[in-house]
């Protein structure tokens, strides 16, 4: 993961299933503009197979921005983080798309906004280091993971179904970067801890996915092994409750370019994955788009029993 990459991990800490922002913004309005109706599924657009493709071009992925986005726990709306590519870029317009009837209805905000990432559980959003509970009346005060998250400097964090929260840590200039996890003991969070060589191997280890049943997690690193710069990694759980070798998703997923930020649907159904890809206007940096998968691609990785 190189500086180019940068920009987007402190943006778009990985993960995104989430129903509700933290806004602090300038604008937000219903945008009408020239946004194509857009009707059924998955903002309209025909799923891919077992080859990645671009999400929603134009719509989602844009050429004045680098874009990521994701769906929410019940697939109604989905969120555009997007950032800029160079200083001289204008300021970006983060948008919501939500489903109305069939048809999917388009947001801008202007201005900055803090976007958590809503647990499967559907009861707690996480903001880095600090966590909103769901109560009778909405959503408590901000409340602290504890003095151990907060010495962290945290990108991406995720969640299972039962609360295990699995976390990266900004990499210092040689790429350090380093995963952990926290589980729920008896209703208590334990301080994060390091995985072991299985994951923590190589550099820039970054934007974690844990399945809601801890069936595997997925990230982003660099490995003397992979194709080229930041490559996509699988580790699944064994029948002892360790984590598996890691394994590279391999060339249909990972480029010799930058691949990351996995992230599966709610629905279990697509693989989500920013890769960085040459800019239409022909200029000599990359952008970040956003693409999808069939998440079959994860089930014919899975060690066979």
């Amino acid at each position: 993961m190189k500086p180019v990459y940068l920009s987007w991990l402190l943006l778009s800490a990985i993960a995104t299933h989430t129903a509700s922002y933290a806004q602090n913004s300038d604008t937000i309005s219903t945008q009408e503009d020239d946004t194509p109706i857009l009707t059924g599924p998955y903002l309209g657009q025909t799923p891919p197979g077992l080859t990645p493709k671009p999400f929603a071009s134009g719509i989602v992925n844009t050429t004045e921005w680098g874009d990521a986005g994701g769906f929410s726990l019940d697939m109604n709306e989905f969120y555009v983080t997007r950032w800029r590519h160079t200083r001289d870029a204008k300021e970006p317009e983060f948008a919501t798309f939500k489903r109305v009837g069939n048809r999917w209805r388009k947001s801008v905000i202007k201005g900055r906004f803090d976007r958590p990432f809503h647990a499967p559980d559907g009861k707690t959003l996480h903001y880095d280091s600090k966590y909103k509970e769901r109560t009778e009346n909405g959503w408590s005060e901000l409340k602290s993971l504890g003095p151990a998250f907060e010495e962290i400097q945290i990108m991406g964090l995720t969640s299972s179904a039962k609360g295990t929260l699995v976390l990266d840590e900004r990499g210092g200039p040689e790429g350090d970067g380093i995963l952990r996890y926290s589980r729920l003991i008896d209703g208590k969070r334990e301080d994060p801890k390091p995985f072991g060589k299985t994951i923590n191997t190589g550099t820039w280890n970054a934007h974690p996915f844990i399945a809601p049943d801890e069936s595997y997690i997925m990230w982003d690193g660099e490995r003397e092994s992979g194709y080229g710069d930041n490559d996509i990694y699988i580790s699944f759980r064994q029948s002892d409750g360790s984590w598996g070798e890691a394994i590279n998703l391999g060339d249909t997923i990972n480029t010799a370019s930058e691949e990351g930020g996995p992230q599966v649907t709610p629905d279990g159904k697509y693989l989500f994955f920013n890769r960085m890809v040459p800019r239409a206007t022909g200029d000599p940096n990359l952008q970040s788009d956003l693409y999808w998968v069939d998440a079959q691609i994860i089930e014919d990785l899975r060690p066979k029993e």
